[in-house]
């Protein structure tokens, strides 16, 4: 009876994630190179059907896609479909999970099927090409009434272009780490810091920075030559129509290689209802803090007959990313100043590890792993008697006073988890690096490297993972295949999904997975030259036994699309 009952489960399951009636939605995407002129000089550019970015791709949850991918460029290529829950050779890493790469003149079809709705993207997983112009929106519509209305739908799709390739910029971080840090500090800043906190502190910060060969201004590894809205610049103003009163759904994706954003439209609050793709009890900000390779979904009502500015400021403060909402084409907005630059400390080189809520004691499971939130900058929270270098320069993003920034423990997920197992074991994951050398770990080893291991679960296993941030820059973290559970401080029903988890400088950060898809799955810094440095590693989830069925779901096969209307 047992044995039946498990079968049930496991026939059950299969067909949730597997409609029998499925709709096709078939696409083909040409991967070209192609002469492109996006700053004023004609570079050679990787295209998807003749633009940067490639279509913004559109299904319906439930859909079985179909999508030729045709290689026109003279080496492989892939597409991972960043978020998306699929079988592991769908996934487009080549040499895991039984993809291979597309060979240079050939075609080859992904086919998978819809299970959840809502914004993700997809770039190739190939070398440097996604720099290059390998990168778009996909966006899926539940196949319900949506659980949040409104009456415009944009995708502002945020990337930084160089006119450099991806591989001269590798090329040049490698030979010099600091090749792009036009901001390093100077003499005069030494006796600022003089002049403001006296010799020995001075000499003391600059003393410690030497001995690390590291510097307070390394907030970002490459400056670029425009950042981009939806493949358009700052000149040529991508504008979001609207009538005054409307609700606007505007789909924020970081499909940056590198940069990062603190993103804020002046004159109008957000109202954030998704992260990467799930839904979330609807949240009311003023900017939020903008990580490579995740997405944010908000909504806008604009009530003025005037144009808006969405400003996606780098937070090394050398340019915006910027974009328009309008009632007419050809408004623009006021553009705002730049914020200050901030500057690292030693807190963000986690020397304050020892103090507060950074302790982490991992021999009990009974312990609260919440405490660790430092992805924003919630410096509202930070302590202003300590000592400036005790605070974290990477959180502080100049917010006004009085304005709300988006932290991670504000996301609380709509609907309920339903996988409240604790945790079976946890699992250090250390990031690491040199950055005058420009090496960049996982665990103590570059991917592929002698003494590399990849991380074995069981199938249905929960697990907890513990991100170490042992470096000065924040790492966003990005497991394909499935979604994890951020240790936020909410309830366990409500911990929110994400794919991609910002880790900043100095701290730990703990989330908790469910491994309920078999398979070999990457598991990388998205940042494209860190992973590219070595910041890459595998999950293995061992195969499907029905013996290993968990006694329930997590949540993100059923959350999003089913839920009364808010």
């Amino acid at each position: 009876m047992k044995q039946f009952s498990r079968w049930l489960i496991a026939i059950s399951a299969a067909l949730l994630h597997y409609p029998v009636m499925a709709s096709v939605t078939e696409y083909t995407l040409v991967i070209d190179r192609e002469p492109v002129n996006i700053t004023g000089k004609t570079v050679e550019r990787i295209t998807i059907n003749g633009g940067i970015p490639g279509p913004i791709m559109e299904f319906t949850e439930g859909d079985e896609a179909i999508i030729h991918v045709v290689n026109k460029l003279d080496e492989p290529t892939s597409v991972h479909w960043h978020g998306l829950l699929l079988p592991p050779a769908m996934d487009g890493v080549p040499g895991l999970g039984g993809f291979k790469a597309i060979e240079a003149g050939t075609t080859f079809t992904y086919r998978f099927t819809l299970r959840q709705n809502g914004t993700y993207w997809y770039h190739a997983h190939s070398g440097s090409q996604e720099q290059d112009g390998h990168y778009g929106a996909l966006v899926i519509y539940p196949k319900d009434e949506p659980v949040v209305q409104a009456d415009r739908d944009y995708v502002v799709l945020l990337s930084d272009f160089s006119n450099e390739t991806g591989q001269q910029i590798l090329a040049n971080i490698k030979k010099s780490p600091h090749y792009y840090n036009y901001a390093q500090r100077t003499v005069g800043d030494f006796f600022g810091e003089v002049r403001e906190k006296g010799f020995k502190s001075a000499w003391g910060n600059a003393r410690d920075w030497g001995q690390m060969r590291m510097s307070p201004t390394d907030l970002a590894d490459v400056s670029y030559d425009a950042f981009l809205v939806n493949g358009q610049t700052n000149q040529q103003n991508w504008t979001g129509i609207f009538k005054p009163g409307e609700r606007v759904r505007l789909r924020f994706i970081n499909a940056s290689a590198m940069s990062m954003y603190d993103v804020r439209i002046p004159g109008l609050q957000m109202t954030v209802i998704q992260a990467d793709g799930q839904y979330i009890e609807p949240v009311t900000v003023d900017e939020f803090r903008f990580a490579v390779a995740e997405t944010y979904d908000v909504i806008v009502t604009p009530q003025a007959d005037q144009a808006y500015t969405i400003a996606a400021e780098s937070i090394d403060r050398t340019g915006f990313a910027l974009g328009t909402l309008a009632p007419r084409e050809g408004m623009k907005g006021l553009v705002p100043a730049h914020r200050p630059r901030s500057l690292l400390t030693m807190a963000d080189m986690g020397h304050d590890m020892d103090h507060g809520d950074h302790q982490m004691n991992q021999s009990t499971d009974s312990m609260d792993h919440s405490g660790h939130d430092m992805h924003g900058h919630d410096h509202h929270a930070m302590q202003h008697d300590e000592p400036a270098e005790m605070q974290s320069g990477w959180a502080d993003a100049s917010t006004p006073e009085g304005h709300k920034a988006l932290q991670y423990s504000d996301l609380r997920a709509l609907g309920t988890q339903t996988d409240l197992r604790p945790a079976e074991r946890e699992i250090v994951v250390t990031l690491g690096g040199t950055m005058e050398r420009f090496i960049w770990t996982l665990n103590g080893h570059k991917f592929g490297d002698p003494g590399f291991e990849p991380i074995k679960l069981n199938y249905g296993e929960r697990v907890r993972l513990i991100f170490k941030n042992e470096t000065m820059m924040a790492h966003p973290m990005h497991l394909h295949g499935m979604f994890v559970q951020l240790e936020n401080g909410q309830p366990g029903e409500k911990l929110p999904n994400k794919h991609t988890v910002n880790v900043a400088p100095g701290t730990e950060y703990s989330v908790l997975l469910t491994a309920d898809e078999p398979g070999e799955w990457a598991f990388h810094c998205h940042l494209l030259y860190h992973m590219s440095a070595g910041m890459m590693s595998t999950v293995v989830v061992a195969e499907f036994d029905e013996d290993d069925l968990p006694a329930s779901q997590p949540a993100h096969h059923d959350m999003g699309g089913h839920h009364d209307h808010h």
